[in-house]
């Protein structure tokens, strides 16, 4: 990381100590009049609750929120009431997001099921009622092993399944889950392999598994003779898996930076698990991973998907329609659609310095994408949003209509909020009752409310906690527009799972310290806490720590 110019310093500091002052009364309860009751934020006209989780973050525009929970509450969330119940132990570490089907025949009898993907190259099925364990699937094939490391700490000792998964319950007769598998043989070859597995029993589906490979035109890093071709063992799929209008999407990131690599999007027809579509996004180029921190790429009804890409080239030489001349968008927000059937990028926006800002590794792609309901700006016009933020403190908002594209002399993008929080974004935002939900490295938790569809720069509210690295992924629960809280996880000794108001995040309802020892777990970075039926579940390194009301 590169220290900030001393006049940026001095900005930054004056707006902390604005809010400083603004906020020290909020967090004394002298605002909670004022505020609406049981702690909702009732704007936005109620949603039709999915009481199923089958996706990261809740839905396709990634929003973090669970609005079908009737049993927590800000009235009961709190250490006498609330805590750990139970520990789904597994091996390897959980870095996924655990998903849930509400209503599932499994064993002959209705069922309330987690699911659970792990770096050991496992999948497991839970009961979310008893916590037995209902069935558990080995994706290696014989004679392998997951992957080592690659040289490369960010997940480590072993590389299995990092990205969280995908569910369609309407695949065959009980519903699948994708997932994408690492592994490697005795002979040092190493494989990429999309799974499709059956909810009921964990078997493979026909035509499961598909192996992940793709060529495409390009002189980029690791070409050659003007092909690229994707290589297993230079990547891993950090994202989570998307499905949009029958395709999932696969998204790849290099291991560290360890060269070469490119940007590569490949997807899937959810079918039959057919290769559909290949895109790369750095094809002349080099670099520009999708990280997006463990988020998944985006997807709107239409079935158009968004993206933020890493460090890596940018064409600052565009074509006669304002796209890059060579097809390089490292380091930018990029929407892609299936067109003739083509995969291609329909429209994208990056910074006036996006050059200097992958210099600097400053990158975009540290952080998640999410999109935002339709909103009414201040001339009475529909505006169609998407919000990012990464490394460089920026929060941005683009309309997805016109995304805005690349101008030397400024940023032509619908706005951007400089400083709006306060550390660099290793996480995803959340999106609830007109608010964004972000948790910064090193920053407080903060909410900012729009406002005509605009976001103002200093927050509506923020948590007295800060976070440390990775900083955190807030996801909310709510019984439709009530009772939200907004749920956290903080990469301590130990973990702590924090729950706040949704309205004021002044309001700490509950940590998972308070109690002393009974509630403790261990900590696992880039954890996304999963709220579903009562209960709240967050991966560890070694199972899923689930907390509710107590007995």
């Amino acid at each position: 990381m590169n220290g900030m110019r001393r006049t940026e310093a001095i900005f930054l500091f004056l707006i902390c100590l604005f809010s400083a002052v603004i906020f020290a009364s909020g967090c004394s309860g002298d605002s909670a009049s004022e505020r609406q009751p049981n702690d909702s934020i009732a704007t936005s006209p109620p949603r039709v609750p999915d009481l199923n989780v089958l996706t990261y973050h809740n839905d396709n525009f990634r929003t973090g929120q669970y609005v079908g929970e009737t049993s927590l509450t800000p009235a009961n969330v709190n250490s006498t009431n609330f805590g750990k119940v139970g520990f789904l132990p597994m091996r390897g570490l959980v870095d996924a997001e655990p998903l849930y089907v509400s209503n599932l025949m499994v064993k002959g009898a209705r069922r309330k099921v987690i699911f659970v993907a792990t770096e050991h190259d496992l999948v497991y099925a839970f009961d979310a009622d008893t916590f037995a364990p209902l069935w558990r699937v080995s994706l290696l094939e014989a004679g392998e092993t997951t992957s080592d490391n690659r040289g490369c700490e960010q997940v480590t000792p072993e590389i299995g399944i990092t990205a969280t998964p995908v569910i369609d319950l309407s695949k065959g007769p009980h519903g699948a889950i994708y997932v994408v598998a690492m592994s490697k043989d005795s002979q040092g070859h190493y494989f990429q392999r999309l799974h499709a597995l059956d909810l009921a029993t964990g078997a493979e589906v026909s035509g499961s598994p598909a192996a992940i490979s793709a060529t495409y035109s390009g002189r980029g890093a690791g070409s050659k003779n003007g092909r690229l071709s994707f290589d297993a063992k230079q990547y891993k799929e950090r994202a989570a898996l998307s499905l949009a209008n029958g395709l999932i999407y696969t998204t790849w990131s290099s291991h560290c930076d360890v060269s070469p690599y490119t940007s590569w999007v490949i997807a899937y027809n959810s079918a039959n698990l057919q290769q559909a579509g290949v895109l790369n996004l750095t094809p002349n180029g080099t670099e520009g991973a999708i990280w997006m921190t463990g988020a998944g790429p985006a997807a709107d009804q239409a079935g158009n998907v968004y993206l933020l890409t890493g460090n890596g080239t940018f064409d600052t030489t565009l074509n006669a329609e304002g796209f890059p001349a060579e097809g390089d968008y490292g380091n930018a927000f990029v929407k892609l659609a299936m067109k003739s059937g083509k995969l291609g990028v329909v429209d994208y926006f990056t910074m006036h310095d996006t050059v200097d800002q992958s210099e600097q590794d400053e990158d975009l792609g540290s952080g998640g994408i999410a999109l935002l309901p339709d909103m009414q700006d201040v001339s009475g016009a529909v505006r169609h949003l998407a919000v990012g933020a990464g490394k460089d403190q920026i929060v941005y908002l683009v309309d997805r209509d016109s995304m805005g594209h690349f101008n030397a002399s400024a940023d032509r993008v619908y706005e951007k909020d400089t400083w709006a929080i306060g550390g660099m974004e290793f996480g995803a935002p959340a999106y609830f009752g007109d608010a964004v939900y972000y948790g910064a490295y090193k920053d407080e938790l903060r909410a900012f409310t729009f406002v005509n569809a605009t976001l103002p720069r200093l927050p509506s509210s923020q948590t007295s906690q800060k976070f440390d690295y990775p900083g955190t992924t807030p996801s909310v629960s709510a019984n439709g527009n009530l009772n939200g809280i907004v749920w956290t996880v903080e990469n301590s000794v130990p973990a702590v799972l924090h729950a706040y108001a949704a309205s004021d995040l002044c309001k700490e309802l509950f940590n998972s310290n308070q109690a002393g020892a009974r509630d403790q777990f261990e900590n696992n970075k880039f954890i996304t806490p999963m709220i579903a039926d009562g209960r709240v579940y967050v991966g560890t390194k070694a199972g899923v720590a689930v907390f509710g009301l107590l007995k």
